[in-house]
């Protein structure tokens, strides 16, 4: 299991403990996450980077963290290519390639060798494209998705994509769901870890939670949340993640240039116990996006059992349905701010669609069937029948 730099660190830890439990043998192959270094241990899973693993076990600025990550990452790279020259693993399951979009590619050729060594890839795709870029790596992901064995993608209209834009043939891509995030957490931990809620029992808290990227329109919202402040007395808004330094200060200047008063941004990573506070303690999630591949807040939101306001974009339709587990709503901000208003208005609304949501048991079953599925690809591309 493949993510070398732990930038999917949560998916790649979930993914693998369930396939342990289906008596998989899988060797991960990550560092520790910074940001959480019990991510992996807590859910009993051993990694194996390929040298070294010593940056992620320490709280670093920003950029002297970057700066050892590449000769730690090297190191790793040198190690497992060493290794798997000697032995390859029957299959390399891909989460994320870092060096991708550098001229010297470094992962795309380590793979590349491990082909020629008898491996067979498997790729799961996050994001079709790196977030915000265009068309740029247009040809280097088209070059990717041409040399991996098969691909794995969360929902049929990127299948359909793939296919469409990248001329992946349909034979070699599985659509098998995103896992849920964090319900394994007991409520009772996220209760008591949890920072205190910085808002008053009385209001109505409506959540946007993520690592902050254009695409994922946080700007809709607020215009939005602009109309909800005029019409709605008692409802707050909280957006909480991190991003770019510029992208923050363009909020944090809407913010101020339309006069919202009930708008709480915490720009800073927060633990999964508070993260798990937070959801509880929402009435309302909201995810207003742009675009999407995939959503691992949504998953979360879902996992949770949470009321949603959504984007009506074709992944978001593969699991949620307008007035029936969630409210659907154009990309435009005054169709989100009646929909946050209707909700806001009507608790009997809000529990019918949050009930919905908790029925669909999105838990531990949900990765056990992801987990066979998977198994499913491996076996495939290593020619055993099912």
């Amino acid at each position: 299991m493949m993510d070398l730099w732990a930038t999917v660190s949560y998916y790649t830890a979930y993914l693998s403990k369930a396939l342990k439990q289906e008596d998989l043998p899988v060797t991960v192959g990550s560092i520790t996450y910074y940001l959480d270094p019990k991510c992996y241990s807590s859910r009993g899973i051993k990694l194996h980077p390929g040298m070294m693993d010593v940056v992620g076990r320490f709280s670093l600025p920003k950029l002297p963290r970057r700066l050892l990550k590449f000769p730690e990452a090297m190191l790793n790279l040198a190690a497992l290519t060493a290794r798997f020259a000697v032995a390859p693993p029957d299959v390399i399951h891909v989460q994320y390639l870092p060096m991708l979009k550098w001229r010297v590619p470094l992962d795309l050729w380590f793979l590349k060798f491990c082909r020629s060594r008898g491996s067979k890839i498997v790729l799961t795709v996050h994001d079709l494209l790196p977030h915000d870029t265009g068309e740029r790596y247009k040809q280097t992901f088209h070059r990717l998705y041409a040399m991996v064995d098969a691909i794995i993608c969360h929902s049929d209209s990127i299948r359909t994509r793939l296919n469409a834009e990248f001329a992946v043939p349909l034979e070699k891509i599985s659509v098998i769901p995103h896992g849920p995030f964090f319900y394994d957490l007991s409520v009772e931990s996220a209760t008591q870890e949890g920072s205190a809620s910085p808002f008053a029992p009385d209001q109505l808290l409506v959540l946007w939670q993520g690592i902050i990227f254009p695409y994922k329109g946080i700007d809709l919202l607020l215009e939005a949340w602009q109309q909800v402040e005029a019409g709605c007395d008692n409802a707050s808004l909280a957006i909480v993640g991190t991003g770019a330094p510029d992208l923050l200060g363009q909020i944090q200047t809407q913010v101020k240039d339309l006069g919202l008063q009930r708008v709480h941004l915490a720009f800073r990573f927060v633990s999964t116990e508070e993260l798990v506070a937070l959801y509880r303690a929402a009435a309302i999630v909201v995810y207003p996006y742009r675009a999407i591949t995939t959503s691992g807040a949504l998953a979360t939101g879902l996992a949770l059992g949470k009321t949603i306001v959504a984007t009506d974009l074709p992944v978001f339709r593969e699991l949620l349905h307008n007035r029936e587990n969630a409210l659907l709503v154009p990309q435009d901000p005054p169709a989100l701010a009646a929909a946050i208003l209707e909700l806001a208005g009507d608790p009997a609304l809000r529990g019918r669609l949050g009930e919905a949501v908790r029925r669909m048991d999105y838990g531990d079953a949900s990765w056990a069937a992801i987990a066979r599925d998977t198994i499913a690809v491996y076996r495939q591309v290593c020619g055993i029948n099912t």
